[in-house]
């Protein structure tokens, strides 16, 4: 009979690390997290024994923590290189596994070659977050190969549940598709893209924690699905019970209009990705992702509509919407 793992995770009730959580339960590890106790909207999960400290704090986080060691340590909030260079000073000698969440948008941009690998070089010069994400790698490769320490990188890709909407806009977008008014979609529509729920995220990335040979290395986690925007639009709309009236506009246009968005339009989704999924498959054997963007859909509309509460309109992004639109018809915007 294996024995509990002891598992730290630094947050553990976001989109992606929500459902990590309910896995490692339900494999039987023991389950801690260290949040700041504030500002999550999910329920607290059951079972979780929590610590109270600030993953951007590296002295919160020691004093958090103590002199506790932990099998695996998963820093779900490190997304500057400053807090990987803290974390691998505070968590050196006391860990079996640190696992650091990084970014698919790592990868370059544009990308020069198909399907991408974890060997594909990394640069993004479009979005400064995905830039930190690197450095925060460079600092744990070079961490592993000058002493040993026992890092893995995961690389998301874009992750989802039924609280996130991956259009721009969110709520918003969806509310102009439920009456009737034009969406905005960057592009023409048919880059590709791969978007993976996050309860098939949870099952291969529980398969690396305390997993030998996922030391050392980076691995990505995507569904091999792959689906162009107007089709994200499409089933999204059909989730609803309609069809979108789509306006295509250059992600340019869009990152202009909506600075908000445009590091991370520029910088990901307004470029194809299309990934290999073989390292993680190797080392999880049996996983694949299972779970379709047409039932995704659903359960996001159904998440939405349960509460009105979740329904959260934004007057500038649909003024920005309006705008856009207009220059799609002609107009100067």
């Amino acid at each position: 009979m294996s024995t509990a793992r002891r598992i730290l995770f630094l947050g553990g009730n976001g989109t992606i690390s929500a459902s990590v959580s309910h896995q490692v339960l339900a494999r039987g590890d023991e389950l801690t997290h260290l949040t700041r106790g504030i500002g999550s909207t999910r329920p607290p999960i059951d079972g979780v024994r929590s610590l109270i400290g600030d993953a951007s704090d590296p002295e919160s986080i020691r004093a958090a923590i103590g002199n506790e060691q932990f099998d695996v340590v998963v820093n779900f909030r490190a997304f500057l290189p400053t807090q990987v260079a803290a974390d691998i000073q505070t968590f050196a000698g006391c860990t079996g596994q640190y696992v650091f969440i990084s970014s698919a948008s790592a990868y370059q941009k544009p990308v020069a070659a198909l399907p991408i690998v974890e060997s594909t070089p990394l640069r993004n010069p479009f979005w400064k977050y995905s830039r930190d994400k690197i450095a925060g790698e460079d600092l744990l490769v070079a961490a592993y190969r000058e002493s040993g320490f026992p890092m893995t990188i995961v690389r998301p890709s874009h992750t989802y549940d039924g609280g996130s909407i991956p259009l721009e806009g969110g709520w918003t977008t969806l509310d102009r598709m439920r009456r009737g008014v034009p969406v905005v979609i960057h592009g023409d529509g048919t880059s590709l893209w791969a978007l993976t729920h996050s309860r098939d995220f949870a099952r291969a990335f529980v398969g690396l924690l305390g997993n030998p040979h996922a030391l050392g290395s980076a691995i990505h986690i995507t569904g091999d699905e792959v689906l162009t925007w107007d089709a994200i639009a499409g089933l999204l709309g059909a989730a609803l019970g309609v069809t979108p009236e789509i306006v295509h506009v250059t992600s340019e246009a869009v990152a202009r209009v909506l600075p908000d968005s445009g590091p991370g339009l520029l910088g990901d989704k307004a470029h194809s990705v299309v990934f290999d999924n073989t390292r993680v498959k190797t080392l999880v054997p049996g996983w694949t992702a299972t779970i379709p963007f047409a039932d995704g859909a659903r359960e996001i509309v159904e998440w939405h509509l349960a509460d009105p509460r979740r329904q959260g309109i934004r007057t500038e992004l649909n003024e920005g919407f309006d705008r856009l639109v207009a220059i799609a018809n002609g107009g100067r915007g």
